[in-house]
């Protein structure tokens, strides 16, 4: 039987080179995001499922579960990408939008991973992986609500693989230090298809040598 992954937060970027190639690999996939629109092309390409999904609300992510519940199956991979960036100076922020930023961020991850734990603790296995950046470990002035955040997710992850890795769930939280992209104009960027690869690995994983977190950059950044 194919394996089957959920992609949360899904779009154009990293999450479209991690489902093409989960799909190539034969696994069936699924796209999770608020605006399912701008899946059309990707959902086509690679015959995924597409589910729309605020996964900050509660109610949204019970929900998409249970959809998957009836139409999809259980996934052995759930992949969490979204997030929210605000920068500005403390004393401007804005402290409901940088609420909600958070939620989106961090919150929703864990969102995620409840409901996905729940399902692959019956199956007695799993992969929930975290998309992480630069920021998970490291705090930038102005930027201090994309920080908490990051920093929040790294800490669920961290939680997470200590609880559930002897239940054979593995977890992976992987930290994306620097910008994503396919061509650069003097700054060199990690490419999406290479940072999927990783994912793939990762998941491919044999339980006696299992990574809970991996920092993926150029061989140009200087940390």
């Amino acid at each position: 039987m194919n394996e089957k992954v959920l992609i949360v937060g899904a779009g154009t970027g990293l999450s479209a080179s991690i489902a093409q190639l989960c799909s190539s690999e034969g696994m069936e996939v699924a796209l999770a995001a608020r605006n399912i629109d701008k899946l059309v092309s990707l959902k086509k390409e690679i015959n995924a499922k597409t589910f729309k999904c605020d996964a900050s609300d509660i109610n949204e992510v019970s929900s998409l579960f249970r959809e998957l519940d009836q139409s999809f199956g259980i996934p052995n991979l759930v992949i969490y990408n979204p997030s929210s960036r605000i920068r500005g100076a403390i004393g401007d922020l804005d402290p409901k939008e940088t609420q909600e930023a958070i939620n989106i961020t961090c919150f929703g991850g864990f969102l995620v991973a409840q409901e996905a734990s729940k399902r692959m603790l019956k199956n007695k296995k799993g992969s929930i992986f975290f998309t992480g950046a630069s920021a998970s470990i490291k705090g930038f002035a102005n930027s201090s609500v994309f920080a908490m955040g990051k920093f929040g997710l790294r800490g669920l992850a961290q939680s997470l693989a200590r609880e559930l890795h002897p239940q054979n769930i593995h977890i992976g939280h992987f930290i994306i230090d620097g910008g994503i992209g396919k061509s650069s104009t003097g700054y060199k960027l990690i490419n999406p298809d290479s940072i999927a690869n990783t994912y793939l690995e990762v998941h491919k994983q044999d339980s006696s040598a299992w990574t809970w977190e991996v920092e993926l950059r150029t061989n140009e950044e200087t940390f």
